[in-house]
């Protein structure tokens, strides 16, 4: 079923899987304030709706997103700056604080911005031929939209540091290995990156938000990450889903989660 709301993305839910294709192919999918708002307010949405269970991200036409939008940032001010990357970052923290998982699935560039979205998402599937870049330097900028909290995360600070300093360009297998990407995509990537949503959506929902929640704040001290355990799991054990579960596996049979 396709949302026609939106002038830049084109979103749909295929049962539990809601689909969001960046939708700007003549520009490479580069991320314009109307597409940046767009995707957060389709996220949002998404997010809201107890149906689905895991969020796929991609591009049209063959490329993923190819940074920000060159074209809206000129004569653009320090404090025009400021309250622009103000508004960014509340899509920057919708991804990483929302309860439904997102699962990236890149092919063709993934720069500046781009990667960026795609470093935040829960799962990042890649081709072997997508191109990334932590580009931002070749303008003159420094990494933004979440780059210097995500990319540490994912590849250590030191990897984070030469992508960024050189801005050179790595294909799908260098991000796998390098851990910048999660899964390398036999074919299509989205294809791929929908198995797995698949996976997810057979699993227990307020299970996984509390995951997807826990493993976003990795710079707490272990006292504190086992003190947000302790709350978590504890409502997880009072949930109908952990009952569903246990009943399910003692019987031998698949469970049926309803998020509750």
């Amino acid at each position: 079923m396709a949302d026609g709301r939106y002038e830049e993305l084109a979103v749909r839910r295929d049962r539990e899987i809601g689909i969001v294709t960046l939708n700007a192919p003549a520009r490479r999918n580069a991320l314009s304030l109307t597409m940046r708002r767009e995707l957060h307010d389709a996220l949002a949405d998404l997010d809201a709706d107890p149906a689905i269970r895991a969020i796929i991200l991609t591009g049209a036409g063959g490329n993923f997103c190819a940074g920000g939008d060159l074209k809206s940032m000129e004569g653009i001010t320090p404090d025009q700056g400021r309250a622009r990357l103000g508004e960014a970052h509340q899509l920057v923290r919708k991804i990483a604080e929302m309860s439904t998982p997102i699962i990236a699935a890149v092919e063709g560039y993934a720069y500046g911005a781009g990667l960026s979205i795609a470093a935040l998402c829960d799962v990042v599937v890649t081709d072997a031929d997508a191109q990334w870049s932590c580009a931002f330097g070749k303008i003159g900028l420094m990494p933004d939209m979440g780059a210097t909290w995500i990319l540490p995360q994912r590849i250590g600070v030191g990897r984070a540091r030469l992508l960024a300093f050189t801005g050179r360009p790595i294909d799908g297998r260098r991000a796998v290995a390098l851990g910048l990407a999660d899964h390398l995509a036999a074919g299509d990537a989205a294809g791929d990156a929908m198995a797995i949503g698949k996976e997810i959506a057979a699993t227990a929902p307020l299970s996984v938000a509390h995951a997807k929640r826990a493993f976003a704040a990795p710079y707490r001290s272990l006292d504190e990450a086992l003190d947000a355990e302790v709350d978590a799991q504890a409502a997880l054990f009072g949930s109908a889903d952990f009952a569903e579960g246990r009943d399910a596996f003692f019987a031998k049979r698949r469970p049926v989660f309803k998020g509750r």
